[in-house]
């Protein structure tokens, strides 16, 4: 007769399976939650991240604009169109009331421009020589006009060129309008009853930041004059603009942006950069 010999072997209880099973689930309650708000930072500090690299990277452009401003023709543009010198005061709780600046920028492309086929002249010097000059045609030594010429066409698609352009001596916000050039160095004035001076700039467009629809938009290639309507050419600067805040102070305007930068429906972060333009 043979005989079976069956052996046992230790288990789990269910009592310490359920135990286990209990265990396990905690732990993944656990690791999930620490994986969910490892992701929500990381979505946090990308949304703050691009937030104020746009804001910075939009200051640095309007700093970089206002730096051409020429003196005088800074103007805050209220929200009902209308135009103030950015000098004067704001009126008693109504800082909030301005939605924009408006200048004049001188051509600083063909300014700092260098013609490298016939010397290294730029295309205006910003110098006149008042002993070769006339009240309506400016010598301007050290000069390539014709550069100048192509640079504002260049810029302004073909819609400008030299003759759109303004001339503007240091004190005077009064401009004088550019008629055409003679060669090189000569800069034809339509007007004949200026005082001239021995150094100049030059603009062919004006400038404005405006706020619309909570988007900051830059306006350009329109008429370089003080306080000119705008026109319609512009571009798109900053999106979700919630403060657009400046003022002008000893020579140099101070500014401020915020951006928004959305995560989702009822969530937000905000990035502001402050900077001064002299």
């Amino acid at each position: 007769m043979i005989t079976k010999k069956i052996s046992f072997r230790n288990a789990f209880t269910m009592l310490e399976l359920i135990f286990v099973i209990l265990i396990l689930g905690i732990v993944s309650s656990i690791g999930a939650e620490i994986i969910a708000k490892v992701y929500e930072q990381y979505i946090l500090q990308r949304a703050q991240h691009r937030a104020s690299l746009k804001t910075e990277l939009a200051s640095l452009q309007i700093a970089n604009r206002l730096h051409y401003a020429i003196g005088g023709t800074v103007y805050r543009i209220k929200n009902t169109g209308t135009l103030e010198p950015i000098e004067s005061s704001f009126a008693a709780g109504h800082g909030n009331d301005y939605v924009g600046l408006q200048w004049v920028g001188y051509d600083a492309d063909s300014f700092e421009a260098v013609n490298t086929s016939s010397g290294r002249e730029p295309g205006w010097s910003g110098f006149c020589d008042l002993n070769a000059s006339s009240k309506k045609k400016i010598k301007t030594l050290g000069s390539k006009l014709a550069l100048t010429d192509n640079i504002i066409k260049n810029l302004s698609s073909n819609t400008k060129d030299l003759s759109n352009a303004t001339l503007y001596f240091p004190y005077q916000t009064t401009e004088h309008n550019v008629s055409g050039y003679t060669g090189d160095d000569i800069i034809d004035l339509d007007n004949d009853t200026l005082t001239i001076a021995e150094q100049y700039k030059l603009a062919w467009t004006s400038y404005a930041l405006k706020v619309e629809n909570g988007d900051l938009y830059l306006y350009y290639n329109f008429t370089p004059s003080p306080a000119a309507a705008l026109g319609t050419t512009k571009k798109l600067l900053l999106k979700n603009i919630s403060t657009f805040k400046f003022k002008g102070s000893a020579g140099g305007i101070r500014f401020k942006i915020c951006k928004e930068e959305r995560i989702s429906n009822d969530f937000n972060i905000t990035a502001c950069k402050e900077k001064v333009a002299f």
